[in-house]
């Protein structure tokens, strides 16, 4: 099934969608957690769902896994009305890891496997496969209950992905992962994204979609706010500001950046100063204005990160000031009053 899937995408055929969900509502007392919502996920993609914790996503992704039921609207999940009737297709790891804690490391994943309809023949040697990669093979006799909680999530991981599933649904796959580890997660996700699989990614954390994903849902308040490649998005929003590095600091090139027509204000970033271009500002214009102003050693545009776009869409549109809505992304899960994981966990 993979392989065939990605010679279909490599030939460039247009896809059925993997998933499916048409004027979705979902209220928890008088919290409303999804509003509204029309979404059709394309078969083969990678597609990120993003927004701060208690926006509406790990509702959602939910209801897509027919664990909570919406209260209005349809979906269909690989061509069904219920996930529960494609649930050997799917592949789910929740924002809450969960193990079998007595069970040891390589018969919790036989019997995941066996659960989802794995041949038993040959089913010990492809778990021992699955532990060396990410090297757990030598935790194999272990319990669950005595691994770290980086590798019970790898653990977990495989168990999502061991059944070869057609679609992939990860919510905050790399939470409280060291670096290698996420890396090493990072680049699984990519490798069954390659083969073929539909990946539905949630996170809080733009960077981690702005790398992996090439489609970006967003969601705010329970409404979906942008839906659309990652290259449009990219096309549509003009760059805000221009990245430059003076030779050896030099403070009178700075200055001289400062009073240039269509800079708004210098601020430091990634290591170098960024030129902030006020509105309607010619962003080529400036950025060839700071070349001439002095030795640089780097200019360069600043397109404007998912994060970025986020803030300037939701404050634009729930009149919520750019600082409040930045801060929403960087606020723990569970934290502040009404949201998702506190009411629907």
């Amino acid at each position: 099934m993979l392989s065939s899937l990605a010679s279909v995408r490599s030939k460039g055929v247009s896809l059925t969608n993997a998933v499916e969900l048409t004027g979705i509502r979902k209220t928890f007392g008088k919290k409303v957690a999804v509003e509204g919502l029309d979404l059709a996920v394309a078969e083969g993609s990678m597609t990120g769902f993003i927004g701060p914790n208690g926006a509406g996503k790990t509702t959602t992704i939910r209801m897509i896994m027919a664990i909570l039921f919406p209260d209005e609207g349809e979906l269909t999940v690989l061509g069904r009305t219920s996930a529960v009737e494609s649930k050997d297709r799917i592949g789910y790891l929740p924002e809450e890891r969960g193990v079998y804690k007595k069970m040891k490391v390589a018969a919790f994943l036989k019997h995941m496997a066996l659960l989802k309809g794995v041949d038993s023949n040959g089913l010990h040697q492809k778990v021992m496969t699955w532990l060396d990669r990410v090297s757990l093979a030598d935790v194999a006799k272990k319990k669950c209950e005595e691994l770290s909680k980086g590798m019970q999530q790898k653990v977990q991981f495989i168990s999502c992905v061991i059944h070869e599933p057609e679609l992939l649904i990860l919510d905050e796959p790399f939470s409280g992962l060291d670096p290698v580890n996420m890396r090493l997660l990072r680049d699984l996700i990519d490798e069954q994204h390659s083969a073929g699989k539909t990946v539905i990614f949630s996170t809080h954390v733009m960077p981690q979609a702005e790398s992996l994903c090439d489609h970006i849902v967003m969601i705010h308040n329970g409404q979906k706010v942008l839906d659309d490649t990652l290259d449009e998005i990219r096309s549509r929003f003009d760059p805000k500001a221009v990245l430059f590095e003076p030779l050896n600091g030099d403070a009178e090139s700075v200055e001289r950046v400062r009073g240039l027509a269509g800079v708004s204000a210098i601020r430091e970033s990634r290591g170098g100063l960024e030129a902030v271009l006020g509105d309607g500002a010619d962003a080529q214009g400036v950025l060839r204005d700071i070349v001439m102003s002095g030795a640089m050693v780097r200019v360069e545009l600043h397109r404007p990160t998912l994060e970025d776009v986020f803030v300037e869409i939701a404050s634009g549109q729930s009149g919520e000031s750019k600082q409040a809505v930045r801060e929403s992304l960087h606020t723990p899960v569970g934290a502040g009053a009404g949201g998702e994981e506190e009411v629907a966990s």
